[in-house]
């Protein structure tokens, strides 16, 4: 599909990833006007990650697949997922809420690893274990290309960690880097398990 290279942006301190579901509170009236307007003409909207220093030059897209709930006061909640990975080229302020200028980003083509692909899969299924009490059902299995995306927005990392994902272009980078990780945080998740579970037993 073609994007169109001016979006509304959605300055967030948030990193979304492509098939990353994100629900949002929406409450400022500047982005009720930036989701009415996203609803009437099925687009989609830039979600950018923003701190108290600076914000990212590269986002992800959200497409806004329902609204889950008005509220009298004119807020809402609306479940979004992430789609494409775009840089920002220029940031424009012309609007109630910004809008930017974006470039779309392409990863390299992945080479298939079985053994590594292997290993990845065993050790993000320990941990999912570990958070969530079972088995991983990942729905997309077919869409190796987002693998470590879906992955990385069902782990305990910090928003940084995410950021330098998204900025990878190569699927098989982010995997890699993903796998490091897992290594550490492995033994603090079985910790972190280990001690739930002395608790229940006290």
């Amino acid at each position: 599909m073609q994007r169109p290279t001016r979006i509304p942006l959605f300055p967030l301190d948030v990193v979304l990833l492509p098939s990353m579901p994100l629900p949002l509170h929406i409450f400022e009236p500047r982005y009720r006007v930036m989701v009415a307007r996203c609803l009437s003409e099925k687009i989609e909207f830039g979600m950018i990650f923003t701190s108290s220093q600076s914000i990212a030059t590269v986002g992800c897209t959200a497409e806004i697949l329902r609204k889950m709930r008005d509220y009298p006061d004119g807020r809402m909640d609306i479940l979004s997922e992430g789609r494409a990975v775009f840089r920002l080229a220029e940031l424009l302020d012309e609007k109630e809420y910004y809008e930017g200028i974006v470039e779309y980003l392409d990863d390299a083509p992945l080479a298939f690893d079985p053994a590594r692909e292997a290993h990845l899969l065993q050790a993000f299924e320990q941990c999912h274990t570990l958070l969530f009490g079972k088995a991983w059902l990942d729905a997309r299995r077919e869409e190796s290309a987002t693998l470590s995306y879906r992955m990385a927005a069902l782990l305990p990392l910090e928003a940084e960690k995410k950021q330098a994902l998204l900025e990878m272009r190569q699927e098989s980078k982010r995997r890699e880097t993903l796998s490091r990780w897992m290594e550490t945080l492995l033994p603090k998740l079985a910790e972190a398990h280990r001690a739930r579970q002395r608790h229940t037993l006290n």
